[in-house]
């Protein structure tokens, strides 16, 4: 099975396309200070300013979590894997 001339097309016009790949540390942070926020009586869309993260990820941040804070260390210890 082989890929369609079309599809080879699109690929070298698009060029190779960035990928993120894991998360770093800092996402970590910033879910613990959208929580804390949270917990302070913030709404959504004033813990996403205080996180320093757009409100759509908030809201699936949020959401995610059945609104409910998971209780997230602010730091990960050097006992687990990363």
């Amino acid at each position: 099975m082989g890929t369609s001339p079309r599809q080879k097309k699109i690929r070298e016009e698009r060029g190779l396309m960035f990928s993120p790949g894991r998360p770093s540390i800092a996402w970590r942070q910033d879910r613990v200070r959208f929580w804390e926020a949270i917990a302070a009586g913030a709404k959504t869309r004033e813990a996403a300013v205080a996180a320093g993260i757009s409100e759509p990820v908030a809201h699936r941040w949020f959401k995610h979590a059945g609104g409910v804070n998971p209780r997230l260390a602010p730091t990960t210890s050097g006992r687990y894997l990363s």
